[in-house]
This record gives C-alpha cells, structure tokens and sequence, in this order.
C-alpha cells in the first residue's frame, strides 16, 4: 500500500469513528420533548479523545514499544470493541423510539438508551474476559491415503496469537504449555504469531524454544508477518528452533507436509504456480499449512488433502462475525470439504485490534488423523 492510499485509509477509518462516536452522543442527549439537549463539555472532551485514541495508538504502536503504551494501546483497544456494542445499543433505541412514537406507547426515551448502553458494557466486558480464555477443540480427520503410521496420531494446530502490545511472551508461554500437556505428534502454527507492531522479536518468541513434537514443529507466514519485510520474524522463530515452511514441502514419516505463506496464496496465478513446483505426489496424504482459507479449490485442484488455516477469527465477535460468514461462506470456520480436499479453519488463540470475543472462542485445535 503506498503512503497515499495509507493516509487516505485512515483518514475513512478514522471519519467513520468520529461519525459513531457522534451519534453516541446525539442518541444520549436527545430528549423527545426538548430535542437535542446540550450535553455537558467533559463529555464532549472525553468522547472526542476516544474518537481518536485508537487511531492514534495504533500508529504509535507500529514504531514504538514501552509500557505506558502498551497500556494506553490495550485500553483503546477495548474501547474500539465496546463502540461496536454501543453502536448497536443506540441503533436499537433509536428503533424502539420510532416504533414507540408510531404506535402511540410512552416510553422514556433516555431511560432505554442507558438500558442497552448498561447492557452493551456488560457485554463488551464478557467478549474481554472470553478472549482470554482459551480452549481445546477436538476433531478427527480421515485422509485418504494416510501412512499406516500416521493412524491415531494427533497434530496441534494454533495461529493468530497475534503477539505485541496487547499479547505477548507470557501468552505464548502459557500457550505452548497447553499444546505440550497434549503431547501432540506434530505441531502447525498458521500464521500471525505476530501483530505487526513495534516488538522485540526474538526475544517474544523465545518460549517456542520448549515446543517440541515428535515429528516436528512447523510455521507458516501470516499476513501480520508480511505487512513489510518479514525477515526479522522467520529468523526469530527459526532461532527458538520452529522449522519454517516457505513454499516447500517436507516428509514427515511418510507423510506430506507443505507450507505457503500468505503473500504466495492469495495470489492466484502464484499460488498454483507455487503447488505445481513443490511436486505433490497425489497419490499419498497431505497437509498444506497456509495462513488463510482464501483459495482452497486451488490446492484442491492441486491434489492437497487436508488444508490447515486461521486468519478469520470467525469475526471475533458479532457483528462482524456475520461478515465473516459472508466472506469465507463454509471455510470460514471449523472442518470443511471442497471436492476431495477437507480445511480445517482455526478461529485463532489471540485477538486483533479489540481484545474482545462473542459467538467466537480462542482457541488450540487437536487433530487426530485416521
């Protein structure tokens, strides 16, 4: 993206959240009776600083790393994320305000609008607390084909713990103990183990040092990666001594194991071009890791049998997880089949932007392969 079309999408990104936080404020100080009533000056102030804040920590974070602005860049974070349930709160007593007018019923208009803002915080606060609680989830695959010696073994697959000013080496830490407790057979991480902002790489990826698997420990590239120059995030997770893929394939007791990383998969033409040189025997399993599921029917066309992604987060939280079923449609969560092909798509142990879930859970998937 050149440094025009950055300021311009920042500039609608951040119009956008002086345009929400206005309407909160218009829905909490109309009154029926009197109309817009003015609203005290330290709300004005105070709501014209969180506008802002997120914006505004966020390229702070993408240079600079302490902890006055980890803290300030979490708290802007969890705000951007309780603005959506707020939003939502002021739309829906904005409707109830015109069904009540419509239909002759007296309500209190500001009465309903603290209501569903009470309502919208206590929700906000809930997706804060579930973000942070990370669970198992547990399926089984049957692969065509699968070595004799894979069968019943169990691989861990984990990405988008997205590491930086929100998560960082204690997240990891207390994510690679979980994988460990499950004595994996193979271990895959999809992608965005990184955010992208301002961190000492090497240093937040020191605890993969203790993530070991019988049959390996394998990585591919997300788009957080890639923003820029990924160079300093592949050699810091290949110092702590995770094998990464780059448009190879490995054998894994007879087993075929292929990594892409997203710049290569997202681009068609280049993601074919990139299957058909790694030379897949089809007539035996595979696994390709690649960050997301963006063009499955070309590793399908490609022989693949069994996709394993992220990247989605199943949305995060609702609204935006309705968005991300219309985008990723059945591959946008969970197991999935497209001819022969089966995608697993993980929704991810961390968090982008607000550190928030709802009708999405963080988590480590095991597979067991038979």
């Amino acid at each position: 993206m050149t440094r025009k079309r950055l300021i311009g999408f920042i500039s609608v990104i951040q119009s956008v959240l002086c345009l929400a936080h206005l309407f909160l404020y218009e829905a909490w100080t109309f009154s029926p009776t009197e109309g817009a009533v003015p609203g005290v000056l330290w709300i004005k102030l105070v709501l014209g600083f969180l506008s802002v804040s997120f914006i505004a920590a966020s390229l702070l974070a993408f240079r600079y790393t302490n902890a006055a602005l980890r803290v300030f860049y979490r708290a802007s974070a969890v705000w951007l994320g309780m603005l959506t349930f707020l939003f939502v709160g002021a739309v829906f007593s904005w409707i109830i305000f015109g069904v009540a007018q419509l239909t002759g019923l007296d309500v209190n208009f500001h009465r309903t609008v603290e209501v569903l803002f009470a309502a919208a915080v206590v929700t906000g606060l809930y997706g804060v607390f579930n973000a942070s609680w990370t669970r198992i989830t547990r399926a089984t695959v049957r692969l065509a084909n699968l070595p004799a010696a894979w069968r019943g073994r169990r691989a861990a697959l984990i990405s988008d713990l997205h590491l930086g000013h929100v998560r960082n080496g204690s997240f990891l830490r207390r994510m690679v103990a979980k994988i460990l407790k499950e004595e994996p057979d193979a271990i895959f991480i999809a992608g965005d183990l990184y955010d992208g902002t301002a961190i000492d790489a090497r240093r937040a990826a020191e605890p993969l040092s203790k993530l070991v698997a019988p049959h390996g420990v394998y990585f591919v590239a997300g788009n957080h990666e890639q923003f820029g120059d990924d160079s300093k995030y592949l050699h810091a997770i290949e110092a702590a001594g995770v094998r990464v893929l780059s448009n190879e394939k490995v054998e894994a007791d007879g087993l075929q194991i292929v990594g892409v990383s997203y710049r290569q998969a997202t681009q068609n033409g280049h993601f074919a071009s990139v299957l058909r040189s790694i030379r897949l025997d089809q007539e035996r399993a595979s696994i390709l890791l690649t960050h997301a599921p963006d063009n499955p029917e070309i590793a399908e066309a490609a022989g693949v049998s069994l996709q394993l992604s992220g990247h989605t987060h199943l949305g995060q939280f609702v609204p935006w997880s309705w968005m991300a079923r219309r985008i990723y449609r059945q591959f946008v969560y969970g197991l999935s089949r497209i001819g022969k092909m089966q995608v697993f798509t993980s929704s991810g142990a961390g968090t982008w932007g607000p550190p928030l879930r709802l009708g999405s859970n963080p988590e480590i998937v095991v597979l067991q392969f038979e």
